[in-house]
């Protein structure tokens, strides 16, 4: 019965975590739509130098052409924007393209601006970029990715560098990476209230329960106990869970075809590490902080030297956490892509049944190794995080 309430407990913290880490996690992501600019600086270079010598023949152009489509990925430029496409976020949920016909099979999202008032409707709106929508006295264009105001006729003007120049509208959007949140967040909070409610009926759970059951004792006593110890680890098992069971299924989506690359977009891995990071500082006690400030058992001089290392430390222990996740699931991605990438670049090479074959065996090959990197990036977050915390939480003995 004690294993029971501690299991009950456990998962009743996870369900007030996830809405937590749902809210927040939207946060960045709304910013990350207007800021993401380092993501495809090279790709805006030559698109937008494209576009700035043939603007007006593009305003009659499908969208295919007007925004880096055609009717086939055939070469290596074409290769390398369909990846950043695919890394990059979007304010429409898109599963497949007939990029010859120039139709897209998915479904919009709405797009909401704060400009000069709130104006909300849906992307399909934009019609993938090929239509000015106008709202009131105002325009706006989707660029790249991003809305741009503009005039009637849709004008986007460029700096010495080839960048768009127009202002853009606060944009509060729910695009594809956030739809995948909420709909992570909803499959989680089902999946669990269904593993906590079993319990009521008994020690064992049954169905699906019986998978997540091993994977929560897991994270309890390989994470959590170990690191932050037997006394005070209950009280973070909410975050853990909830971080762990996040990034893991967010992590084995990506690897399906519908495209989604949450993890791999850093708005969401920094939301991700503010967490631990906050939860941190505010759990650490007074030995904690005096051994970033005042380092007992060293020499003076040696103090006043450590303090400053040690207050950079607590800046870069999040830090390696959101790049680590951050790298590894963006490699990942790229990767995969480039080996799919060979069944068009390879068939003059290769010919078709060979490039089919190499590309399929080695992409075959990667995700395997994906699927292990999937578990092993949320473990190794979670793990870190615990043991962060453990340090911040430990009570030391001063002879």
């Amino acid at each position: 019965m004690k294993t029971i309430n501690i299991h009950e407990r456990m998962i009743g913290k996870l369900n007030l975590k996830v809405l937590v880490v749902l809210m927040l996690a939207l946060v960045p992501s709304f910013t990350m739509n207007a800021n993401d600019d380092q993501h495809q600086s090279g790709a805006y270079h030559e698109e937008a130098t494209h576009h700035e010598n043939n603007e007006n023949a593009h305003k009659a152009l499908p969208h295919s052409e007007e925004e880096g489509y055609n009717d086939g990925v055939n070469t290596k430029d074409e290769v390398a924007d369909y990846i950043q496409h695919h890394l990059g976020d979007s304010h429409d949920f898109v599963f497949f393209s007939d990029e010859a016909a120039g139709h897209h099979y998915g479904f919009p999202l709405p797009i909401i601006l704060v400009d000069n008032g709130l104006k909300v409707f849906m992307s399909s709106e934009f019609h993938h970029g090929d239509k000015v929508v106008t709202k009131g006295d105002a325009h706006y264009r989707l660029y790249h990715g991003k809305i741009y105001k503009t005039d009637a006729e849709g004008t986007i003007e460029y700096d010495e560098h080839h960048h768009p120049t127009n202002a853009k509208p606060l944009d509060l959007s729910i695009t594809k990476n956030v739809f995948s949140i909420l709909a992570i967040s909803i499959l989680m909070l089902l999946l669990f209230r269904s593993l906590a409610k079993g319990y009521k009926n008994g020690p064992i759970p049954t169905g699906f329960a019986r998978v997540l059951e091993p994977l929560v004792i897991f994270v309890r006593d390989e994470i959590a106990r170990p690191n932050i110890g037997e006394k005070k680890y209950r009280k973070f098992m909410g975050f853990l869970l909830t971080v762990f069971f996040f990034i893991w299924i967010t992590n084995l989506l990506g690897l399906t075809p519908l495209g989604i690359n949450v993890t791999g977009n850093i708005a969401v891995t920094i939301c991700l590490a503010l967490f631990t990071f906050i939860i941190v500082q505010f759990s650490g006690n007074k030995d904690y902080w005096k051994h970033i400030f005042w380092m007992p058992g060293v020499p003076v001089p040696m103090k006043i030297v450590l303090a400053p290392i040690e207050v950079l430390g607590m800046f870069t222990k999040p830090f390696s956490l959101l790049i680590r996740l951050f790298a590894n699931i963006t490699a990942g991605h790229t990767v995969v892509m480039g080996i799919l990438a060979v069944i068009y670049i390879g068939k003059e090479t290769l010919g078709t049944g060979g490039s089919i074959g190499v590309s399929l065996f080695l992409t075959l090959f990667i995700n395997v190794i994906e699927l292990l990197v999937a578990f092993l990036q949320a473990y190794i977050f979670t793990m870190l995080s615990s043991l962060f915390i453990g340090m911040a939480v430990e009570e030391h003995d001063h002879h």
